[in-house]
């Protein structure tokens, strides 16, 4: 699978400056950001949180983990969980496992960004594939997005 067509489509309509960078297969964060030369604070993780029917998407930098108490808070989901493959495969079917970008406002599902993130002038995330990310800036990111922003990290 490649790059998110509805993603590039919703950027391209808002006229928005991307660059897609293409890279080795990594399955992290982490590796992402090694392999596209950008400090770790810079790329972002899509993790997919479920209470029951509710789906919520929280964005966070490559080093740090949702804390589930504070995202609980800051959500009103009462006790979100991490979501399982079967069910991501299901939420975002053009996108690879694990490699969800942070819109989740494409797939009808409310976006929670760490407030640290706000600090970046740029922003990169996977781009739908392992092998593809984007990198763009982070007030475009958080214009055509309008995600809640809180304290959600570890």
């Amino acid at each position: 699978m490649s790059i998110s067509k509805k993603l590039t489509e919703l950027l391209d309509e808002k006229n928005v400056d991307y660059e897609v960078l293409h890279h080795p297969v990594t399955y992290t964060a982490q590796e992402t950001a090694a392999s596209v030369h950008r400090p770790g604070r810079e790329v972002v993780k899509s993790v997919i949180l479920t209470d029951g029917a509710d789906c919520a998407m929280a964005v966070v930098d490559a080093p740090h983990q949702v804390d589930l108490d504070k995202f609980s808070r800051l959500s009103g989901m009462k006790n979100p969980s991490l979501t399982g493959e079967n069910k991501i495969r299901e939420l975002f079917p053009d996108c690879e496992p694990g490699a969800m970008p942070p819109f989740g406002n494409l797939y009808d599902i409310q976006v929670y960004v760490d407030s640290h993130l706000e600090a970046d002038d740029t922003i990169t995330f996977n781009a739908g594939s392992h092998f593809e990310a984007i990198r763009m800036k982070f007030l475009d990111f958080k214009d055509i997005c309008e995600p809640r922003f809180g304290d959600i990290v570890c």
